[in-house]
């Protein structure tokens, strides 16, 4: 029975700007593409959250320059936490897959690896993103 498998990630952006914002979730998007084999027409949505510090564009915007254009995604602001990861954007895949859970793997880059520690191995492995912000 095919059922529907969160995907998580998160990594922080160098500065508020857009290009700084589009970069850090291109190479998250492509780490987790890569890491579980992902394919647009199998993903139900994405979610994207920011910290307060991110204005500048919108997130899912860097999904759809990388062609993914029928996904249906959506952005929202974090409550600001004092000490939070700065510049920090999370992400939760909603994928259809009869994978187990215990096969997903999530994905914390740079800064944003102290979120969940728990998963730093399944974030760094046979992953090679291309850089690491």
């Amino acid at each position: 029975m095919l059922k529907i498998r969160g995907v998580r990630g998160a990594i922080s952006a160098e500065a508020d700007t857009c290009d700084a914002i589009w970069a850090a979730v291109d190479t998250l998007m492509r780490a987790i593409i890569a890491a579980n084999g992902l394919e647009e027409d199998d993903i139900a949505s994405i979610l994207f959250s920011t910290t307060p510090d991110l204005s500048a564009c919108y997130p899912a915007t860097a999904v759809r320059h990388m062609g993914w254009t029928k996904v249906a995604m959506l952005g929202f602001q974090e409550m600001g936490v004092p000490d939070a990861v700065p510049y920090c954007i999370r992400v939760l895949i909603h994928w259809n897959t009869d994978l187990p859970m215990e096969s997903i793997k999530h994905i914390y880059l740079g800064k944003a690896e102290v979120l969940r520690p728990d998963w730093k191995q399944a974030s760094t492995q046979g992953v090679t993103p291309e850089k690491e912000n």
